[in-house]
């Protein structure tokens, strides 16, 4: 059984981030059979017992989808104008998929900010516990219309999950993103690049592959997710890098039928 397996299958309360390339077609609209695969995929690990949040990204990319609009990425006010319509297409799709299973969802609009506060790090946790033990799934998101930092350099919400998770002393953090792992070399560029299943080092890591780029809707790469990684490893919870564009990829992972790149630290 690999690392990543007996992870999704001992683990009990989960944090699952979801890009934007996972959630968005490429003119910003809604992948609604994504969506529904991802929402699918909660409910049989919800009714297995786990306790489920998200962290979702897309609005920006929903915003300039809503109003057919491309994003200006140098102009962070429209983005952030893209993010305040985009938040409405996003929680309406959540609402409408997993209403189908009659479970209700929540939002949260998080910043960077509100996890360096003490009293306000006692509400969000209050908040959660809550919403979870009523059975309510949170989806959380950066607040991007009054976090022009975060736009800038926090790098999407791979950051944000990686301080919820914390935050929640969850057991495992998922990334699902539109890629399988991490490799050592760009797979998009090269035919003989090899997944890495498991990272137990990543300063080695980082000085053997070429982490640059970025996706176009998304503003961070595969830097920030390694980043967040690290960041969870202090705290002993194993961050998972799953494509979440293969159907069905977590209950997959789970079952060993795919694989992707798991960040472990040693006792």
């Amino acid at each position: 059984m690999s690392a990543i397996t007996e992870t999704l299958q001992d683990s009990r309360k989960i944090v699952i981030k979801v890009g934007s390339n996972v959630m968005s077609t490429p003119d910003g609209h809604i992948d609604r059979e994504a969506v529904g695969s991802i929402v699918e995929q909660i409910n049989v690990m919800v009714n297995d017992g786990k306790q489920i949040i998200v962290v979702s990204s897309g609005a920006g990319a929903f915003g300039a989808g809503a109003i057919n609009k491309l994003v200006r990425r140098k102009d962070v006010h429209y983005y952030q104008a893209l993010c305040a319509i985009g938040q409405v297409e996003m929680m309406m799709a959540y609402k409408e998929f997993f209403g189908r299973n009659g479970t209700h969802v929540a939002q949260l609009l998080l910043t960077r900010d509100d996890f360096a506060n003490e009293d306000r790090t006692l509400h969000i946790r209050n908040t959660l516990f809550t919403l979870i033990d009523e059975g309510i799934v949170p989806i959380i998101n950066e607040n991007d219309t009054v976090s022009v930092d975060e736009i800038k350099s926090i790098g999407d919400n791979d950051t944000l999950g990686a301080f919820t998770a914390q935050l929640w002393n969850a057991d495992c953090y998922i990334i699902l993103s539109d890629i399988d792992g991490v490799f050592d070399k760009n797979p998009k560029d090269h035919d003989d690049a090899e997944l890495i299943e498991e990272v137990y080092d990543i300063d080695g890591l980082l000085q053997e592959i070429d982490i640059s780029g970025k996706s176009s809707f998304g503003t961070g790469g595969i830097h920030t997710k390694i980043e967040a990684a690290r960041h969870l490893g202090v705290y002993g919870i194993p961050t998972l890098l799953l494509n979440g564009e293969t159907k069905d990829v977590i209950l997959k992972a789970r079952s060993g039928e795919v694989s992707g790149t798991g960040f472990f630290f040693n006792d």
